[in-house]
C-alpha cells in the first residue's frame, strides 16, 4: 500500500501507441440535477442513502437504452454519482463521509443498478476499492487515503484481478516498482486514482497501492465491447514501471472477508429488479393481448399466463432480496464486531462466507431467470433495439461469468453436507 499518492513517481519512457478510446459523455447534461444534489447535501440517515440512490437510477434510467447503444465513456454519468454523493456513502463522517455500513452500501447499489446496471457496478466497484485501505493498510494510511478520496471526491478505479498475474512487482531503492499487464481494469479510464494489485517477485504475495490515474505509466488499452455492461470501461491496460515508494515491511495481502461477492449479487438484483419494473411498463402500455387463445382478454393485464408469469418472478426476487438483505447484515455485523482488522476467526469468516455464497447463486439464477423471461410477458416488439429490455439480460450474464457460480453451488454444499467452511481466497 502506497503510503501516499502525493509521493507516488512515474516512469517517463515514451509510451506507445495507444488505442483510440471512446467518445465521452458530458457531465453538462446532468447540470439541473447537479445543482439540486450539492444545494441538497449529504443524505443524514441509511432511508435518505437509499433515497437519495433511488433518485439518481430514475435519472439513469430515463436514457439508459440510448446510452447503452452510444456506448460513450460514462464520464458524465460518474460526475452524477459524484455530485449525489453517493461515493461518500461508507467514508467516516468525520472527514466529510457518509458514515454508513455496508448493509446500507450494498442497498444502494442495488438500487442504482435497477436504473443501469454499468453504473451499479461501477459505484460497487468504487466503494470497494476506495475502502481497501481499512481492509489491507495500516492505521496510518486507512486514515490518509480516506481523507484524501472524500475530501477531493475522488472516483476509484481498478486493475485488480488475482487471477491474472501478469502484473509483477520488484523493488529498486526506495520504491516498489508496478509493471506488467492487467486483461481487465473497471472504470479506470474514468477514474481520478486507480488501484493497482500484484505479485511480489517471487513470492505468492499480493500488494495493493493507489495511483494517480492521469500518468503516462498507465496505459489504457480501450479494448472494452462486451455484449453487456458496455459502459464500465473494463478494458484491459498497461502498467509501465509505475514507482510507489516503500513500505517498512511490505503489507503482503491475504484474502480480504467476502464483501466483494456480496456487491456482485447486489447489482445482479438490482438489473433484474430493474428489468421487471421495466417490462411492467411495457406490458401496460405497450403489449397486446392475444386475440387466438380461445378465451380472448381485452388487455394483456387480464390474461392469466402473464399475471402468472409477473407474481411469479416477482417472488423470487422478493426472495432473493430478503435474501441479499440477511447477508449484508451479516457482513456489517462482522464490520461493527471486529472493525475492519483480521480478528475474525476461520469459522466465523466461513459462516458469513455461506451467507454470500447463497446470494450469488440464488441472484445468479434469479436474475438470468428474470431478465431473459420478461420477453415472455412485452411480445416480440419489446426486443427492439430501441426499446433496450435486452440490456439487461445482457449486463446480468456479463458479469455472471467473472467467477463460475457452479463452484458455489458445490461450496455449499460442502457446507451443508460436511460442515466444512470454505478456505479463503480472494473469491470467496
Amino acid at each position: 500500500m502506497a503510503p501516499s499518492v502525493e509521493d507516488t513517481r512515474i516512469a517517463t519512457e515514451p509510451a506507445s501507441k495507444k488505442a483510440k478510446p471512446n467518445p465521452t459523455s458530458d457531465p453538462l447534461v446532468y447540470d439541473i440535477h447537479h445543482q439540486k444534489f450539492i444545494s441538497d447535501s449529504l443524505p443524514s440517515t441509511a432511508s435518505a442513502w437509499i433515497e437519495r440512490a433511488r433518485q439518481v437510477s430514475e435519472i439513469f434510467a430515463q436514457d439508459a437504452a440510448a446510452r447503452d447503444i452510444e456506448n460513450k465513456s460514462p464520464r458524465a454519468e460518474v460526475s452524477l454519482l459524484k455530485s449525489s454523493g453517493l461515493l461518500k456513502v461508507l467514508g467516516p463522517k468525520e472527514v466529510g463521509g457518509g458514515g454508513q455500513d455496508w448493509e446500507v452500501a450494498y442497498k444502494v447499489i442495488r438500487e442504482v443498478a435497477k436504473g443501469d446496471g454499468s453504473l451499479g457496478m461501477l459505484l460497487g466497484y468504487h466503494l470497494l476499492w476506495s475502502t481497501t485501505a481499512n481492509v489491507v493498510g495500516t492505521d496510518e494510511q486507512k486514515a490518509r487515503i480516506q481523507k484524501l478520496i472524500l475530501e477531493n471526491n475522488y472516483f476509484v478505479g481498478g486493475a485488480v484481478n488475482p487471477r491474472d498475474n501478469d502484473l509483477k512487482i520488484t523493488e529498486e531503492g526506495d520504491y516498489l516498482v508496478f509493471d506488467g499487464f492487467k486483461n481487465f481494469n473497471t472504470g479506470g479510464v474514468v477514474s481520478d486514482l486507480t488501484v493497482l494489485e500484484g505479485v511480489y517477485a517471487e513470492t505468492e504475495h499480493h500488494i495493493f497501492a493507489f495511483v494517480p490515474t492521469a500518468q503516462p505509466g498507465i496505459e489504457f488499452a480501450h479494448n472494452w465491447n462486451n455484449v453487456g455492461l458496455r459502459l464500465t470501461e473494463s478494458g484491459s491496460v498497461h502498467i509501465n514501471k509505475i514507482q510507489v515508494p516503500c513500505i517498512p515491511q511490505h503489507s503482503f495481502c491475504k484474502p480480504p472477508p467476502p464483501t466483494i461477492q456480496l456487491v456482485f449479487s447486489n447489482f445482479y438484483l438490482g438489473i433484474a429488479q430493474g428489468s421487471l419494473s421495466f417490462a411492467a411498463k411495457y406490458t401496460t402500455t405497450s403489449t397486446r393481448a392475444w386475440p387466438y387463445g380461445g378465451d380472448n382478454k381485452a388487455s394483456p393485464t387480464e390474461e392469466f399466463y402473464i399475471l402468472e408469469r409477473y407474481g411469479n418472478f416477482f417472488a423470487h426476487l422478493r426472495a432473493a432480496e430478503t435474501l441479499a438483505d440477511r447477508a449484508g447484515k451479516e457482513i456489517a455485523d462482522v464490520y461493527r464486531k471486529h472493525g475492519e482488522k483480521r480478528t475474525v476467526s476461520e469459522r466465523e469468516r466461513g459462516e458469513v462466507a455461506e451467507w454470500v455464497a447463497s446470494t450469488k447463486i440464488v441472484t445468479t439464477d434469479t436474475a438470468l431467470r428474470v431478465t431473459a423471461g420478461v420477453f415472455e410477458v412485452t411480445g416480440s416488439r419489446a426486443t427492439g433495439r430501441k426499446v433496450g429490455l435486452d440490456r439487461f439480460w445482457r449486463d446480468v450474464r456479463t458479469h455472471t461469468l467473472h467467477d463460475p457460480v457452479a463452484y458455489k453451488n458445490r461450496e455449499v454444499g460442502e457446507y451443508v453436507l460436511l460442515d466444512k467452511v470454505p478456505e479463503p481466497t480472494w473469491y470467496t
